[in-house]
């Protein structure tokens, strides 16, 4: 019998609906939310992400400050774009989109946003609260599949977690959040990854598998024993001529032949892409919620 599918786009339907009572609650207080996000240079796929971004926002009366620049502007006018984002009363949450152009540094970019209104959760200090298990802003793809298995009712206490990927935006913060002492926590979690020995050794003895690699059948039905829980994060194109667009979207899980074997799994597209950004907006209504107790 396949494995129940986890709909990431029901989940963040529902979380979507909580966030828009807060906001309307903020801005009968004077206060209205606002996210800035800035995109530099012309990549599709940014500009495809930018766009869902600014339709969430006004779904749920979010304040959207969009800056679309050339892919040519100078690090230092970046820097000083940022610097006015942050004086900005108005704007909560600032939000740079990556890959930026290899003349501009993406550290110094992250480090001059203010940690208070670093809602993608990449800057140090942020990390290191998260780490530390202090409340700060969680990056939002971790975060998203976290809050999928809360809403699944999936048992994360002494649960055995995989995750398949070590990045710096999913691999690593998510490991960090699950072994926190808390209530969305208290899993054993090992971390694999390249040069990981034997991976299916570690895949098929877990509870949990999240797939975060970015390549497609990472995790195949062998490597994992039934009633698992999957969560794939990875989103590839492969080309498909059948398709109009010329292509089709796949993770890193091989969906057809694990999802018999799971007891829960995430679809790709549908599964962990719309809780990003779902999780985007719940750190810029957090944040306007800390400004607004301050004034």
């Amino acid at each position: 019998m396949a494995g129940k599918l986890i709909d990431g786009k029901a989940i963040a339907k529902s979380m979507r609906e909580q966030l828009k009572s807060r906001v309307a609650k903020l801005k009968k207080q004077g206060v209205t939310p606002g996210l800035a996000v800035i995109l530099v240079g012309d990549d599709p796929a940014s500009h495809s992400y930018v766009r869902a971004k600014e339709r969430a926002c006004e779904n749920v009366g979010i304040y959207s400050d969009d800056n679309r620049v050339d892919a040519g502007i100078t690090q230092q006018e970046l820097l000083e774009m940022i610097e006015d984002k942050n004086n900005d009363p108005k704007i909560n949450g600032i939000l740079v989109q990556l890959p930026l152009p290899e003349h501009i540094d993406e550290t110094a970019v992250l480090l001059a946003i203010s940690p208070e209104k670093d809602v993608d959760g990449f800057h140090p200090i942020n990390i290191g609260k998260m780490v530390a298990g202090k409340k700060s802003f969680l990056p939002c793809t971790p975060h998203g599949v976290v809050q999928m298995l809360l809403h699944s009712d999936v048992t994360l206490e002494g649960a055995d977690v995989v995750i398949v990927g070590r990045s710096n935006i999913v691999g690593k913060p998510l490991a960090n959040m699950l072994i926190q002492k808390a209530p969305t926590g208290n899993a054993t979690v090992t971390v694999c990854h390249t040069r990981t020995k034997k991976l299916s050794e570690h895949t098929h003895r877990a509870d949990i598998v999240i797939a975060a690699a970015g390549k497609p059948n990472t995790v195949t039905a062998d490597m994992i024993k039934s009633g698992t829980v999957v969560i794939d994060v990875g989103v590839n194109r492969i080309d498909d001529t059948s398709r109009e667009r010329g292509y089709r979207l796949v993770g890193d899980v091989d969906f057809e032949k694990v999802k018999e074997k799971a007891s829960m799994i995430t679809p790709v597209p549908g599964g962990v892409g719309p809780m990003t950004i779902t999780m985007l907006l719940y750190n810029t209504v957090e944040s306007a919620e800390s400004f607004s107790a301050k004034t």
